[in-house]
């Protein structure tokens, strides 16, 4: 009975992750765009692309040991789809490796707790940290911060939002009973508030969340304890956790409410912190790039883009996995069946997404060419969701050249999309940012809420970011988009119009501007620190 458990088992496997019908519907009779269709459903690729990279590589974190792994594994894959690839160096960052770690509650009973520390945190030197717990309270002036930090000496010091309930909003709709769901989202919203006074307070006095490390660890304090649950403001990732004597580590949701309560009752809770981690000091860091020269315009170029590197809690599956296995499974695909493109295609997977985009910014400063000859770049960094919308960004006249691709993308793909035109710049979001400030036409491959599979609230930047988050049917279908609309721009003999929309409505209707580069961050903080 064993035995036929697993055959079924793997039998539903198979029928889950099953490609596409194989029927597709075409404005025009393009052999191209049908081969596209046929080896992105029937032969796909992204399912062992993402096993290896997610699973046996793992997270990614720019100038860790893992991203090096990474970026090694993609050069390997890119060579042996016969596309010219390399690394290409833009700057340092200081480096760091994770090893064990375990955090338990010892105090007022014993319980292994949910938790990990933070990138760029120092270890515990090799043996356990064992410590009580203080939680920040309400701070409104000056004297309630001097008087909390006089606690604080020997402490883990707890510094996030305590949620109320780590049940969705989603549940608390869906069954509550004589208005419980919303009490509860009174509740919350009752608890922001008054934690965003008193950060408020607290950024004023100490100079800015980021020295409150500093200031808890010369207080004496132990080290410090945050929770990130996904969707729920805190300041998890605002700590500076590197540079610094004592760690800091995160708790999930349910287990930072346990020891919040526990401390909050006066029951006097102790955790203990056993984690290892090596500071690798400044250390290269650098962009994975292929190129297909073009056969007519080989000085115009289609890139493909995703940034590469993930925060480390998890795999990083949806942030930004996804994009990274669609973009080189797309540039697979057009290997296979467009062997010899008029225009020069490109694939960057970018470094230090997270860190400010200083790999992409790097890269267009460094490639001048580029940003001249640029037909079209497509970013994908939204998740695992289906490409719901893509926007021309304020380029007026490249929302033409868009709508006149996106007419021959097989319908099948092509569907899902509305077209923003002629949308509005954006200086933020992702590494197509990089590019779009010069005026250079990257696009954003974008999904609503609709398909955004509880990205914002269960898997970004969270230790949940796993593979088993990944919908590879969505991810098919972006294989294909994509591939069609880099096809049909590398095709198209009209280059692509950086003419700028001049009225850009910013903040409360008053007239914005055109967002302007910013200069790449090439080596980390820590390296200019005196």
């Amino acid at each position: 009975m064993r035995r036929v458990t697993f055959v079924l088992s793997i039998a539903c496997l198979g029928l889950l992750h099953a490609a596409p019908a194989r029927a597709q519907t075409l404005a025009t009779d393009d052999a191209v765009l049908r081969a596209i269709w046929g080896e992105a459903t029937t032969n796909s690729q992204l399912e062992p692309l993402a096993q290896a990279l997610l699973d046996s590589i793992g997270p990614r974190l720019t100038a860790s040991p893992g991203m090096e792994r990474a970026q090694d594994w993609a050069i390997r894959m890119l060579q042996s789809w016969g596309v010219d690839a390399r690394l290409e160096r833009y700057g340092t960052w200081e480096g760091w490796e994770r090893g064990p770690s375990h955090v338990d509650l010892v105090q007022p009973r014993v319980r292994s707790l949910e938790g990990r520390i933070l990138a760029w945190s120092p270890g515990t030197g090799g043996g356990p940290v064992e410590a009580g717990v203080t939680y920040l309270p309400e701070i409104d002036s000056r004297e309630d911060w001097e008087s909390f930090l006089g606690t604080v000496r020997g402490k883990w010091v707890m510094m996030s939002i305590p949620q109320p309930t780590c049940r969705t909003n989603a549940q608390w709709v869906e069954f509550q009973m004589d208005g419980s769901g919303q009490r509860m989202s009174e509740a919350r919203q009752q608890t922001n508030q008054r934690w965003n006074q008193s950060l408020t307070v607290l950024r004023a006095l100490v100079g800015g969340t980021q020295a409150l490390h500093s200031v808890l660890e010369d207080a004496g304090a132990a080290g410090i304890v945050t929770s990130d649950w996904p969707g729920a403001p805190g300041i998890t990732r605002v700590f500076d956790a590197s540079n610094r004597a004592t760690p800091t580590f995160e708790l999930s949701c349910e287990d930072y409410s346990l020891v919040y309560r526990l401390s909050q009752n006066v029951q006097e809770p102790v955790v203990r912190l056993t984690a290892e981690a090596e500071n690798l000091g400044e250390v290269p860091v650098f962009n994975v790039i292929g190129e297909v020269r073009g056969s007519e315009f080989p000085e115009q170029y289609v890139m493909l883009s995703a940034h590469y590197d993930s925060w480390e809690a998890s795999s990083g599956a949806t942030d930004n996995g996804a994009g990274s296995v669609v973009m080189l499974e797309v540039m697979r695909v057009l290997r296979a069946v467009y062997p010899n493109p008029k225009r020069t295609i490109l694939i960057g997977l970018w470094s230090g997404e997270e860190q400010g985009l200083i790999g992409s910014r790097a890269f267009t400063e460094d490639h001048p060419e580029v940003i001249e000859g640029l037909q079209a770049l497509w970013n994908q960094d939204n998740g695992t969701g289906r490409v719901s919308n893509i926007s021309a960004l304020g380029l007026v006249d490249a929302g033409g050249s868009i709508a006149r691709w996106l007419s021959r993308v097989p319908r099948e793909a092509a569907q899902y999309v509305a077209l923003e035109l002629p949308g509005a710049p954006s200086a933020g979001g992702s590494d197509y940012s990089a590019f779009l400030c010069y005026g250079a036409p990257g696009f954003n491959m974008g999904t609503l809420a609709s398909t955004s599979w509880d990205y914002s609230t269960l898997t970004w930047h969270s230790n949940r970011d796993t593979y088993d988050k990944l919908v590879f049917d969505d991810l098919r279908n972006n294989v294909v988009l994509t591939a069609s609309l880099a096809y049909l721009a590398s095709e198209d003999p009209e280059f692509t119009s950086r003419r700028q929309r001049s009225v850009i409505a910013g903040r409360g209707g008053a007239p914005g501007r055109w967002p302007t580069c910013s200069r790449a961050d090439r080596s980390s903080p820590n390296s200019r620190r005196p």
